[in-house]
């Protein structure tokens, strides 16, 4: 029997709990707050600097300022710093039973499990409509961007950072092969095209386009859903999700076209440390073509601090937008096409200062908050445009990604049983890789997702 939707997301509420949490205004005081993040400001923790931004500007700026309303706060950072999963488990285990922190740090994929479970409620609900709605800062994120902290058309946060996918590219392969350094392919025939002529080139992998279950969500935000959404197909829409249909079969076809023609290294997609090692090859020259977010650039080959540093970088690098397979085929007709995640902060229902912190968090994202947040970290893309006009002004590539991918992009739906169904997609980019055809690794896949999240929740053709 297929796992009913509503039963899957309150199950959250009973995961274990991994650190004691305190009660929301943990003091008891009247004008008390707590924020809490998957981060900890220590040699090596995770996110420090969010950690630090937190603890040093965030809480005696806000409450300077609160002073100055002549209103007396008190702020503690709960500081955290786990495996993302067992952060999940104990905001889950808080935010059910009433305790933990007033202010909390959310991936945006986990909305849809929260707001199923009742553990979040839409800023609408906690703190009125027109409250909600009169914050400025809404204007200055876009619409695809403010998704990120919604479910169900409705609003439960607001979201702090995110990304975007793009087409990296090597110039100096591309010269090599006679492709020109501002190259824009128009729909998939023109990244195959551009893949055939890479592959003249000795020891060079024309395109890495990440399959199978070793890359694990890589596999799907970085491969199968930047081309599903290149067809006009979401993942998921109208309550339903996409199952074994002529769109998720075009996907496979362009999968066999490429790994057939050894247009991609099949044995690669297969490697426990593929995606490691895929990072690795474009930072040696070895991959003309390569689908990734803007971590990519800023991340993995920065000069200064990437994990394969690459000193060339700004002058070997291009970027391009990932066409849809044909001009107008992507998802609202679209020419071009991109996946973003990110996440963001919510109000926990039960804090006992809901409307304070609803100041308080329209203050971590205010302009001047994200200005200082990014100031010793190096640019990031923030969720808010006015913040990435200033702050990214020098940098070229994530100012590409926050003014022309941003306003197009889509995201991964929020529901609770979206991990199950991204699972079962990258088995079916692995049985194309591996052999098995189109047509039959979609009819698998089709009944993989109807036995996940029962077959009257899944659209097939």
């Amino acid at each position: 029997m297929a796992p009913n939707r509503r039963m899957f997301a309150a199950m959250v509420g009973v995961a274990l709990l991994v650190a004691a949490a305190p009660a929301c205004g943990s003091d008891g005081g009247a004008n008390s707050l707590v924020i809490t993040a998957n981060a900890i400001n220590s040699a090596g923790g995770k996110n420090a600097a969010e950690a630090k931004w937190i603890e040093d500007w965030v809480i005696p700026k806000f409450v300077e300022q609160q002073r100055a309303k002549g209103v007396t706060v008190q702020v503690k950072f709960q500081a955290t710093g786990v495996a993302d999963e067992d952060y999940k488990s104990r905001i889950a285990k808080d935010l059910k039973t009433g305790t933990g922190a007033d202010v909390v740090s959310l991936d945006g994929i986990w909305v849809g499990e929260f707001a199923e479970g009742r553990q979040i409620k839409p800023l609408d609900e906690l703190v009125g409509a027109d409250k909600a709605k009169a914050w400025d800062g809404w204007r200055h994120i876009p619409e695809p961007v403010q998704r990120l902290m919604s479910y169900d058309g409705k609003l439960y946060g607001v979201p702090q950072e995110t990304d975007g996918r793009v087409l990296f590219f090597n110039r100096k392969l591309f010269a090599q092969a006679g492709l020109p350094a501002d190259w824009q392919p128009t729909g998939w025939d023109g990244l195959l095209a551009a893949a055939r002529k890479l592959k003249a080139l000795p020891g060079v992998i024309p395109v890495q386009l990440n399959a199978g279950t070793s890359f694990g969500e890589a596999t799907t935000m970085q491969g199968i859903l930047p081309l599903l959404v290149g067809t006009g197909s979401p993942m998921y829409q109208g309550d339903k999700w996409i199952g074994n249909t002529a769109n998720f079969r075009r996907v496979l076809e362009f999968y066999r076209t490429l790994y057939g023609e050894q247009l991609g290294d099949a044995e690669l997609q297969q490697d426990a440390k593929g995606r490691e090692k895929s990072l690795e090859k474009f930072a040696k020259g070895q991959v003309g073509i390569l689908l990734e977010s803007d971590y990519l650039w800023r991340g993995v080959l920065n000069p200064t601090g990437g994990s394969f540093p690459m000193a060339e970088r700004d002058t070997t690098v291009g970027w391009a937008k990932i066409p849809a397979a044909t001009p107008g085929a992507g998802v609202n007709r679209q020419d071009f096409v991109s996946m973003s995640g990110g996440g963001g902060r919510v109000i926990n229902p039960k804090s006992k200062n809901v409307e304070l912190a609803w100041e308080l968090l329209q203050f971590m994202n205010s302009t001047e908050a994200f200005k200082e947040l990014f100031a010793g970290g190096g640019p990031r893309i923030a969720a808010r445009q006015d913040v990435n006009a200033e702050v990214l002004g020098g940098d070229p590539m994530l100012t590409f990604v926050s003014e022309q991918i941003l306003p197009i992009t889509a995201l991964r739906p929020a529901e609770s049983e979206y991990t199950m169904v991204s699972k079962a997609m990258q088995q079916a980019t692995l049985d194309v890789v591996t052999g098995t055809s189109p047509a039959d690794a979609a009819a698998a896949y089709g009944k993989a997702v109807e036995q996940a999240v029962g077959k009257d929740q899944v659209v097939n053709d």
